[in-house]
């Protein structure tokens, strides 16, 4: 039995005791079409699985253990249970998250401890059976700062891009069986930035958040190349930045016309209007994430659910369907020092 298409499964990440939270592992939670959302368990007990990612074909999850410096895949058993597919793999110190390829071919784990960026090839079964490492990342500034590899995310074209938090840059890697990635080509934002995740717009520009500087960044292929290049930015707030904040997450609405972003700190969804050409970003409005610490979101189907690392719970906004704005808290769920919501399939 799986859950049905109005009550889709929802795998959280989340930090353990180990790492100084509250969290048990895996949790799932099934989501009702009316956005309520109800806690069925922790599918896996997990040491701080922060991130998660699915197959796109095989009833298969991969969690990065962020304390463990590992990479796991987990087999669905049941309806809301997960068990682990063979040993850990190690993955660098602080793996913070992970992505799977768009055929299910190799998974890309993104280390901020180390800054490394390394390859797992996946066998039929979904099965981890090979590990490589990509070249390591050289600061643009010459400043002798840290690599911080922070996340990865498979382009429409084939390619993947990651990016380094520590070099302010994005990395376009090609992928070859038996052989990991081939850096193609770098792209430098300004300094001390720190590009954090990022996403795909329909048109094929890239829309990338940066922790320190709270900025949306456009980028995209230049005519008559194959290279990306910035095209433009904008403050991720209409507000402005406080004291103490920094972005985490960008997700796009359903038809592509907003950004959602998350601020730590002043604990703010902020609505960017990103329905223009590709360079222009237009912060709208901003929003209490009606929690603490608004580590990760997930849009699906009109709603908006935002996952609280500190305040240990899951916020639900509907969105309007013709503002794409959020209203009030629709529910709340608690559960655990939550970091990543992942659609299972």
């Amino acid at each position: 039995m799986t859950p049905s298409e109005n009550h889709p499964l929802i795998w959280t990440g989340s930090y353990t005791s180990d790492s100084g939270g509250h969290g048990a592992g895996i949790g799932a939670i099934s989501a009702a079409s009316d956005g309520t959302l109800t806690w069925r368990g922790t599918a896996v007990k997990a040491d701080s699985p922060s991130f998660v990612a699915v197959h796109p074909s095989l009833p298969l999850v991969y969690a990065v253990g962020e304390s463990t410096a590992s990479v796991q895949a987990y087999r669905r058993r049941g309806e809301f249970g997960l068990e682990a597919v063979g040993e850990p793999w190690p993955a660098g110190e602080a793996a913070c998250h992970v992505a799977v390829g768009h055929e299910g071919r190799f998974l890309v784990v993104a280390c901020w401890g180390d800054g490394q960026v390394l390859l797992f090839e996946l066998d039929d079964d979904g099965g981890i059976t090979s590990r490589f490492s990509a070249a390591p990342s050289t600061d643009p500034y010459d400043d002798g700062r840290p690599s911080r590899a922070h996340a990865s995310l498979m382009l429409a074209d084939g390619r993947l891009m990651t990016t380094d938090l520590g070099h302010d840059l994005l990395r376009v890697w090609t992928y070859g069986a038996g052989a990991g990635l081939t850096l193609d080509h770098e792209v430098v934002l300004p300094k001390d930035s720190g590009p954090r995740h990022l996403v795909q717009r329909a048109d094929g520009a890239v829309l990338v958040v940066t922790e320190y500087s709270i900025e949306v960044f456009a980028a995209r292929v230049a005519d008559g190349s194959s290279s990306f290049e910035l095209v433009g930015q904008a403050p991720a707030t209409a507000g402005g930045a406080k004291d103490g904040d920094s972005a985490a997450e960008i997700a796009l609405s359903s038809d592509g016309k907003h950004a959602y972003v998350g601020v730590r700190g002043s604990n703010r969804i902020c609505v960017l209007d990103v329905d223009g050409s590709p360079g222009v970003i237009r912060p709208l409005v901003d929003y209490s994430s009606g929690g603490d610490w608004p580590r990760h979101h997930l849009v699906r189907n009109g709603w908006l659910h935002v996952a609280h690392e500190r305040s240990h719970d899951v916020t639900t906004f509907r969105l309007d369907p013709v503002s794409g704005m959020p209203g009030e808290v629709q529910s709340r769920l608690v559960t655990g020092s939550p970091t990543a919501l992942v659609v299972a399939s």
